[in-house]
């Protein structure tokens, strides 16, 4: 355990380094920081924080920066998130309340995320298994067509066009909507099979063919393994961190292109607290330079998907949470409202 004294030596260190870009000496340190020791002190304190592998020197005769293990204590240790300022608040709201559909809420909150933390944004579609069913449309096509249209609590909406056994009535169409919805409205999708199983004997026997037919289309669109989908942003922001890639950013720009690497940095959406990945933590060897801040949103206190960014480790850490956390309460709200 580190003394509370090198901790703090540690947090200036961090600090420092992310704010200029330039290591860190000892007598940058005692000047621009409040320490209450002496300059012979604060070098001890860093002799042993290398010692350690906290702190590295990238070459002879220059200061020090942090390791990954180094920003993964000071990441554990943040005494809080750095907190949005009100118009910044008032930005994200007035950003985010504008958007019409839920293509355009994940658009706005990537571009909203990529310019509050000048990183690579990344934010996933709700996925369709954690949903819940909003209500159930069934719309006349043509005598023996029907279109159903699913939509979930995330805003999400599926279509499907069903062709029917046999013709199908505007009176016999409503009747399956309204009973239809007044059984799984409001009810997760893993439920809805057991909830419509009986509902064809209610039927006509020359209507219970079709209302099979509709069924068996709305179960296949709710277990269907629909592609997680992600959408990305900001990218162009890793080229001003050129320095930060000790070879060449390719490799992060080639991971970034793999929606399955991405998808497993982001992790499980059930798993909805704030996640920080930092360097070599990240699996992907492409990525052994990046850090990764994630989080779940979701309306109701339950995570859908998750949302965050992707930086070099050199990374404004209290304020990229921050951001990132207000970010996701925001588009939870709008869930929850739309």
């Amino acid at each position: 355990m580190l003394s509370e004294r090198r901790l703090q030596v540690l947090r200036a260190i961090v600090q420092d380094y992310v704010g200029t870009e330039e290591p860190v000496g000892s007598k940058a340190l005692t000047e621009r920081h409040n320490l209450g020791v002496s300059p012979a002190t604060v070098r001890n304190d860093m002799a042993a924080l290398e010692d350690e592998g906290y702190i590295a020197q990238p070459h002879t005769s220059a200061g020090r920066i942090p390791t990954d293990k180094g920003y993964r204590l000071f990441v554990d240790k943040l005494a809080e998130v750095k907190p949005l300022t009100a118009p910044e608040r008032r930005a994200i709201q007035n950003f985010l309340d504008g958007a019409v559909d839920l293509d355009d809420v994940v658009a706005r909150t990537v571009r909203l995320l990529a310019q509050l933390t000048r990183q690579v944004a990344v934010v996933q579609y709700p996925s369709l298994t954690r949903s819940t069913v909003r209500h159930v449309e069934l719309l006349s096509m043509a005598p023996a067509r029907v279109m159903l249209v699913l939509i979930t609590d995330t805003g999400r909406v599926e279509q499907r066009m069903i062709d029917c056994p046999a013709p199908f009535g505007e009176t016999s169409l409503a009747d399956l909507r309204a009973r239809l919805n007044s059984r799984v409205a409001g009810r997760r999708f893993t439920d809805v099979p057991q909830l419509v199983q009986d509902l064809p004997e209610g039927f006509e026997p020359e209507d219970r063919g079709t209302v099979q037919t509709v069924l068996s289309t709305l179960l296949e669109t709710l277990v269907e393994q629909t592609e997680e989908r992600l959408m990305i942003g900001g990218t162009a922001n890793l080229t001003r961190f050129a320095h930060d890639f000790p070879l060449t950013i390719r490799p992060v720009l080639e991971a970034l292109e793999e929606q399955v690497v991405l998808l497993k940095l982001l992790g499980e959406a059930k798993d909805s607290g704030m996640t920080v990945r930092i360097g070599h933590e990240n699996a992907h060897e492409g990525l052994n330079s990046t850090s990764v801040v994630s989080v779940g949103y979701g309306s109701g206190g339950e995570a859908v998907a998750k949302l965050g960014v992707v930086g070099p480790t050199r990374m404004d850490y209290p304020g990229t949470m921050g951001a990132v956390r207000a970010v996701a309460r925001y588009v939870g709200q709008i869930l929850a409202e739309s």
